[in-house]
């Protein structure tokens, strides 16, 4: 006996299902199609402009800090848990390194001690997280206030100035053209990405956000691995505050305040690129240049701060609902 099929039935699946694999589509790679779709639009609207050399070494040099801070916000991420006091963190690094110099310190030294403080305050943070089981947020937040505290003292609430010019070339000089913050940046990014991928630490460390218990059966020191994560998102956001001083030519204690905000979207923006919805360096990056190619083409508009301010809470927020879709989908 033949059977017939309706027409409209399988015209309205096909469509159901063509409908479905957008959304899959957008799902998976909404941030590379959000990072494209910036570049075509401001590239549009200023063709004069935008996508010139200049510009583009600009936009680098404007996220090359950033990178840095969002790579140790990647870490701490990647074994399930977030750092609020990472813009903290940089800024009292900045703070310190400018302090002693001023004061006649050698650029080494004082370069030294300030990744020394950062680590410090990373390693408070693993000890209070991994050992003393408070939340990561009520950790990092209180060490966040503590931190903004001492780089008031260090600064004594004023911006230090007169930073010794072969310091401040570390953030203001160039190489072929390039600031130099952009090649650290890239090389503290590859350093990164390799040891997620491609050591012991960084599978340990995904293993650990994706389940702690599980992970504790293993055989895997969870409280080890999440002591070290802390402790190197620390030293890392520190490197990241010095540079930021070296490039300003100075340093005051609420230097980068807003690289928390960005570093955490930033990370919320990667967890789309790959399959497992995880925090990964790549996506963090894609996420870094978005924010990057948006704050600079706002610039290029005229487009007033406070509604720059109002986007970034969009993105923050498109972030987090498309990070957390990502994982119901999982």
């Amino acid at each position: 006996m033949a059977t017939t099929t309706d027409p409209t039935l399988t015209t309205r699946s096909i469509v159901t299902a063509r409908a479905e694999s957008f959304g899959r589509i957008f799902l998976h790679g909404g941030t590379v199609v959000a990072l494209i779709v910036l570049v075509v639009f401001f590239f549009a609207m200023r063709p004069d402009v935008f996508l010139t050399f200049t510009n583009v070494k600009n936009i680098l040099y404007q996220v090359s800090i950033l990178a840095i801070i969002a790579g140790a916000q990647t870490i701490v991420m990647v074994v399930g848990d977030f750092d609020l006091s990472v813009g903290a963190t940089s800024a009292l690094a900045g703070a310190v390194a400018a302090s002693m110099m001023i004061g006649g310190v050698p650029v080494t030294v004082a370069f030294a001690v300030a990744i020394l403080v950062g680590l410090l305050v990373g390693l408070v943070n693993g000890l209070l997280i991994a050992y003393v089981n408070l939340s990561a947020f009520v950790a990092t937040l209180a060490t966040m206030t503590s931190v903004v505290g001492l780089a008031y003292l260090v600064t004594a609430g004023t911006t230090l100035f007169n930073l010794p010019p072969e310091f401040n070339s570390l953030g203001q000089g160039k190489l072929f053209e390039i600031p130099i913050p952009v090649y650290i940046a890239i090389v503290i990014s590859l350093l990164l990405w390799f040891v997620l991928r491609f050591t012991t630490v960084g599978r340990r460390w995904y293993a650990t956000g994706g389940n702690v218990e599980v992970s504790r059966l293993s055989g895997i020191n969870v409280r080890r691995a999440r002591l070290i994560a802390f402790t190197a998102a620390g030293a890392i956001s520190a490197l990241g505050g010095v540079l930021l001083a070296a490039r300003l030519g100075s340093a005051s204690a609420v230097q980068g305040s807003d690289n928390m905000m960005f570093s955490v979207a930033a990370v919320f923006l990667g967890m789309t690129v790959v399959r497992s919805g995880a925090a990964n360096l790549g996506g963090t990056m894609v996420g870094v240049a978005i924010i990057g190619v948006m704050s600079n083409g706002l610039n290029i508009l005229g487009v007033n701060a406070y509604v720059q301010q109002v986007v970034t809470g969009l993105i923050i927020i498109a972030a987090v609902t498309l990070s957390s879709l990502r994982h119901r989908e999982r």
